[in-house]
C-alpha cells in the first residue's frame, strides 16, 4: 500500500521561536482542511539560525510533527533554507509536497491553500514550482523608495522581475534531484525562477509580523539585491555583450568617420581630432575586452545552468513514456 503524501513546511528561525510556534498553529488545521490532504499530518522543519544558541528551539523537541536543525554557524535565510532541504533530502519523498516559507508572519499561512491548488489537482507535478507573487508590502517609505529602485536596475540588468521571496510549494522531487544545483548556494528565492521549471505564480499580499521588528537592514538588503542577481549572470551577460557590441561599433563608425574626412575631403580636421580617435580606438579596446569576460561569464554560468538537468528531463519523459495510462 502507497504511504499517503506528506506535507513539509521548510522555515528558517533566528531567535524568533514563538513567531514560529504561532506559525505552527495556525497552519495546522490549514492542511486538515484541504480535501485532497484529509488525513495527512504535516510536518515541521526548523533550521535554528542561532547555530544552536537559542535555547528556546530546544524546547520544540517536545512536538513530534517538528524536527530542529542546527547549522554550524549563522547562514541567512537563504541559505539557511538551502541547508534544511538538502539535510532533509533523504527523508523527503518524491511525490511529498514541500512548502518553504518565513515563519514571522509575513508569509501568511491563509495563503496556503491557493499555492496547493496547482500541485494537487492533478496526477502529476513533480517539475512544477508554485511561488508567492507579492502584490502588497507593508513596508516603511525610504524601503519601497530603494526596493523600486532595485527593481528598477534589476529588471534593466535581467530582462526580468523578481517580485517574490522564500514562499514556495513543490513535490519533494525537486528536493532531491534540483536542489543540489549550485545556484541555490547564491540566493534560493530566485534561483527557483531561473532552472526553466514548470513555474506558477499565485499572488499573495505580504503580512505583518507576529512579534518583534525585522532584521533585515539596508547593508544586508543590499547583499541580498546582489545575491538575487548571481543566478542571473547568464541573461546579465548576455545584454552587457550586447552594449559593449553596440558601443564598439560606435567607436569603429567614429573612427571611420574621422578618418574619411582627413583623407578624402579638403574640410579642416581640427587638432583635437587625434585625440577623439585616442580616445575612441582606447573605448573600443575595452569594449571588445569586456565582450570577451561577458562571454567567458556567460558560458560559464549557461554551463552550470544546464549541468545535469539534460539527464532530468530524459528521466522524467521515460518516466511519462512508461508510466501506465
Amino acid at each position: 500500500m502507497r504511504a499517503p503524501t506528506q506535507v513539509w513546511f521548510i522555515t528558517p528561525v533566528l531567535w524568533d521561536i514563538d513567531s514560529f510556534l504561532r506559525l505552527r498553529t495556525r497552519l495546522i488545521p490549514l492542511v486538515g482542511g484541504i480535501p485532497e490532504l484529509a488525513g495527512t499530518r504535516p510536518c515541521f522543519v526548523v533550521i535554528d539560525d542561532s547555530a544552536g544558541l537559542d535555547q528556546a528551539a530546544t524546547g520544540l523537541g517536545i512536538f513530534s510533527d517538528t524536527t530542529v536543525i542546527r547549522p554550524p554557524f549563522n547562514l541567512g535565510h537563504q541559505r539557511a533554507l538551502v541547508y534544511g532541504l538538502r539535510t532533509m533530502s533523504s527523508r523527503i519523498r518524491e511525490d511529498d509536497i514541500v512548502v518553504t516559507l518565513d515563519a514571522d508572519g509575513e508569509d501568511q499561512p491563509e495563503d496556503l491553500p491557493r499555492l496547493l491548488t496547482p500541485l494537487i489537482g492533478e496526477d502529476n507535478h513533480r517539475r512544477r514550482l508554485v511561488v508567492a507573487w507579492r502584490t502588497k508590502r507593508h513596508e516603511s517609505l525610504s524601503f519601497k523608495i530603494l526596493y523600486k529602485i532595485f527593481r528598477l536596475l534589476f529588471r534593466t540588468a535581467t530582462g526580468t522581475v523578481i517580485n517574490s521571496g522564500n514562499y514556495a510549494a513543490y513535490r519533494g522531487w525537486i528536493v532531491r534531484n534540483v536542489l543540489s544545483h549550485p545556484y541555490f548556494d547564491l540566493c534560493y528565492s530566485s534561483s527557483l525562477v531561473t532552472l526553466g521549471m514548470d513555474l506558477h505564480y499565485v499572488p499573495c499580499s505580504r503580512g505583518v509580523r507576529y512579534a518583534g521588528r525585522s532584521r533585515m537592514n539596508y547593508f544586508r538588503l543590499i547583499m541580498h539585491g546582489f545575491r538575487m542577481l548571481m543566478p542571473f549572470l547568464d541573461r546579465i551577460a548576455v545584454r552587457a555583450l550586447v552594449v559593449f557590441s553596440l558601443i564598439f561599433a560606435l567607436a569603429l563608425v567614429g573612427t571611420l568617420a574621422v578618418l574619411g574626412v582627413r583623407l578624402f575631403t579638403d574640410l579642416a580636421v581640427p587638432g583635437w581630432a587625434t585625440y577623439t580617435l585616442l580616445l575612441i580606438f582606447i573605448a573600443s579596446l575595452m569594449a571588445v575586452a569586456d565582450a570577451l569576460i561577458l562571454f567567458a561569464v556567460f558560458v560559464q554560468s549557461y554551463g552550470l545552468l544546464l549541468r545535469g538537468l539534460e539527464w532530468l528531463d530524459d528521466a522524467a519523459t521515460r518516466e511519462a513514456s512508461h508510466r501506465p495510462s
